[in-house]
């Protein structure tokens, strides 16, 4: 599904983050990105994402070229970016209603995208429900926990029912509990719609919960791609278990390797 070739990036006159990187993403797969900070995690995604364009090579997802943002592309932030003045039903179902003003274009809207209202609402209200926030609706960002924003976020972007989900650490600024419930509902969401997902995160745990696939990044530069395979010990009730453990004593060894 996604294939990134040859590809060449840098921030300015800085030395390069990427040279050379090549990566192949398979349909239904969840992949983790992890590394030391400013090693390139953040923006890989937004690569991706179409936030940012290479200065060679190319990316390309279901065959067709990453030259702008897509519409079947969710982006999750760590800020949440909610609108304050807006309640958790305005803020989860803004990305429908952007759709709405752009019509199916597809540009800023697929093709077929769904714009009756209530095909919208029913859409909005499902997610919120899965999400377990369907209660909050009326009250306003300021009114929620960082979890509950966090859930709002996530919700307005699942209502989109993208085909690639990126989320750029969605989980480290909450309190551990909450963390790893948000963890365990994202592993039980990719266990039902086998969508494609790619989080980044700093914290190994999380990367080997969430990851069928682990893509380790350096610093200063990154001009291969080291993956470990980890469809054994990804979504792993136990924690403590030998397989979870394994992989997550490999990744520390390959980012002290890599530092």
């Amino acid at each position: 599904m996604i294939e990134v070739k040859n590809l060449h990036y840098a921030y300015g006159g800085a030395a390069p983050v990427f040279q050379g990187f090549n990566l192949k993403i398979n349909r239904g797969e969840a992949w983790t990105v992890i590394g030391p900070s400013g090693c390139g995690k953040t923006t890989l995604l937004y690569l991706l994402a179409g936030l940012l364009q290479p200065a060679h090579g190319s990316i390309s997802i279901t065959g067709i070229p990453v030259e702008r943002p897509r519409p079947r592309t969710g982006l999750v932030l760590q800020d949440h970016g909610l609108l304050p003045w807006a309640t958790v039903g305005e803020n989860a179902r803004l990305g429908l209603k952007i759709w709405q003003y752009y019509g199916p274009d597809g540009r800023h809207a697929p093709l077929d995208a769904i714009l009756d209202k209530g095909q919208m609402d029913e859409r909005v209200n499902y997610w919120l429900r899965w999400l377990g926030i369907d209660h909050l609706q009326e009250k306003y960002p300021s009114q929620l926990s960082r979890g509950q924003r966090q859930r709002t976020a996530i919700a307005r972007t699942l209502a989109l029912e993208p085909d690639l989900l990126l989320m750029d650490e969605p989980f480290s600024a909450l309190d551990a509990p909450i963390r790893v419930e948000l963890q365990n509902v994202m592993v039980n969401f990719h266990r039902k719609t086998i969508l494609t997902s790619i989080t980044v995160t700093h914290d190994i745990e999380e990367a080997v919960f969430l990851g069928d696939r682990i893509l380790v990044l350096c610093d200063p530069c990154n001009n291969d791609s080291c993956i470990i395979e980890n469809e054994r010990a990804a979504g792993s009730d136990d924690r403590d278990h030998p397989a979870f453990r394994q992989s997550c004593e490999e990744i520390r060894i390959l980012m002290k390797e890599k530092s």
